[in-house]
């Protein structure tokens, strides 16, 4: 029979365990609230590990959670109307596709796609940084909020579809339907819209109509290259929801 003090040693060092798992890096529940399935991409900045092999399925109102390694940065979006092999892991996707691999494996999504980029902390500070990008265009709605972490935290999002109010010449179509919106920098290809060249400075690299049309419209994402005033969010929370298709779209 185990004596007392033999229990009470297993509790602890059960909760301690389970309790530096908990704290050790940051938890990401990621949510499909689309009414279609989604393969959501996931990659992880130079010098990080890409989680999950970079892609997975995630079916109409499920979810799942990942955790990430302390001080981790990467990015995730969603691909949408996928066909993959069972055997060989190959196929295709409408939007957000990497090199038609289920598994992106280091590989970034094909533009236009809706992007979550983060940043959980670095060398020098412990603050989350976070955005949720419309500069490679956009494909699907997602918002990430933080759970508990304070009141300074905030809601990243682009909740409004794009694709019903897309210029003309930034539509991007499969089948007849419109799947994506691109940025003005896909579409145009000049430092300008691009904010390269000449244009990559904050000084140099301003608003444009296209950027300025997206942020009217979601004013809670990231809509250009240097839209770090109102578009990056911080915050120090140890549980994100990213959602796609948010629950309260407007």
């Amino acid at each position: 029979m185990p004596t007392y003090l033999h229990l009470l040693f297993l509790f602890l060092f059960y909760f301690h365990s389970n309790f530096a798992f908990m704290t050790d890096g940051t938890q990401l529940i990621i949510a499909n609230n689309c009414n279609e399935s989604i393969w959501p991409g996931i990659l992880g900045n130079a010098g990080h590990v890409t989680p999950n092999e970079g892609g997975f399925h995630l079916g109409s109102g499920e979810q799942t959670t990942i955790q990430v390694p302390k001080l981790w940065s990467g990015r995730i979006w969603a691909r949408q109307a996928c066909f993959f092999d069972k055997n060989t892991g190959k196929g295709s996707c409408q939007t957000g596709g990497c090199a038609g691999l289920l598994h992106c494996r280091g590989l970034g999504g094909t533009p236009p796609a809706t992007l979550v980029e983060m940043t959980f902390g670095t060398s020098k500070s412990a603050l989350h940084y976070y955005d949720v990008s419309l500069v490679d265009g956009f494909n699907i709605p997602v918002s990430m909020v933080p759970i508990g972490g304070g009141s300074g935290c905030g809601v990243a999002a682009c909740k409004t579809n794009l694709n019903a109010c897309c210029p003309y010449s930034l539509i991007v179509k499969r089948r007849g339907k419109v799947v994506g919106c691109k940025s003005a920098c896909l579409a145009a290809k000049t430092d300008r819209y691009c904010c390269t060249g000449k244009f990559s400075s904050p000084e140099s690299c301003k608003p444009t109509a296209f950027t300025q049309m997206f942020k009217a419209v979601c004013p809670d994402s990231y809509s250009f290259a240097y839209d770090e005033a109102s578009g990056l969010k911080t915050c120090r929370a140890s549980l994100y929801v990213i959602s796609f298709c948010p629950l309260n779209l407007t």
